[in-house]
């Protein structure tokens, strides 16, 4: 039985997008999200900008929530409780996800994994991809690997799929970009079942990323150690 048929059958998924100041994107990528999907919830950070109407536009039955705090993290976990879908597919608003690759992140929570993560890098670095960013990705999936005994190729996608029982699970606990770190290393801690799917970096269709890569990069590094002797 192929992907798709699968999900005809089974549990209802919602979208979850996080925006912040993307109204350049974020239309094209609702425009590439299935119709089968039960739900699109867009967890907007109080943009300045036309994010929310042009993502009405293009998804007038979307669901806008605005999170009451500030940060990816706070986000997610805001997003996540708001969800009424089983399993949660997360999408980034500035197009490096594609949304036709949906099928095959959603298939391994059908038969049986309590989440699927993302990798661009299974097939080396991206040509869009900047080597600092190449190697500070490599930095942080080898340190969980040796820490948790991962196998993890990419720890900084975006692209993941879970259900939403497994993420409440997991008690996250930070409220910027460090909590998808923690998020992939507590799935291994409670023994969770998680796969890796490949899939493509687009890279931003437009504007410029709004972190800082390094400074990010070892706030993350030091989240993945110290997680590690937390219970």
């Amino acid at each position: 039985m192929k992907a798709r048929e699968k999900i005809a059958l089974k549990p209802r998924v919602t979208v979850l997008i996080c925006s912040l100041n993307e109204g350049a994107t974020v239309a094209s990528v609702l425009s590439g999200v299935p119709r089968w999907v039960h739900e699109v919830l867009l967890v907007d950070g109080h943009s300045t900008d036309d994010t929310v109407d042009k993502a009405r536009q293009v998804r007038p039955d979307i669901h806008v929530v605005y999170q009451p705090g500030k940060g990816k993290g706070e986000a997610l976990r805001h997003g996540v409780q708001k969800a009424s879908g089983d399993i949660i597919v997360t999408l980034d608003a500035d197009g490096q996800t594609d949304p036709a690759e949906m099928p095959k992140f959603i298939e391994p929570l059908l038969d049986g994994y309590d989440w699927a993560k993302g990798s661009r890098l299974t097939c080396g670095r991206p040509l869009n991809m900047p080597w600092h960013r190449w190697f500070g990705n490599r930095v942080l999936a080898v340190t969980s690997n040796i820490l948790y005994g991962t196998r993890y190729t990419d720890i900084c996608s975006g692209y993941n799929a879970f259900r939403k029982g497994a993420f409440q699970d997991l008690k996250l606990s930070y409220d910027s970009f460090e909590m998808e770190q923690q998020m992939l290393v507590k799935v291994k801690k409670m023994g969770m079942k998680v796969t890796e799917v490949a899939h493509l970096d687009a890279g931003r269709i437009d504007g410029v990323s709004k972190i800082s890569a390094v400074k990010q990069g070892f706030i993350d590094w030091f989240v993945i150690i110290g997680e590690r002797f937390r219970k």
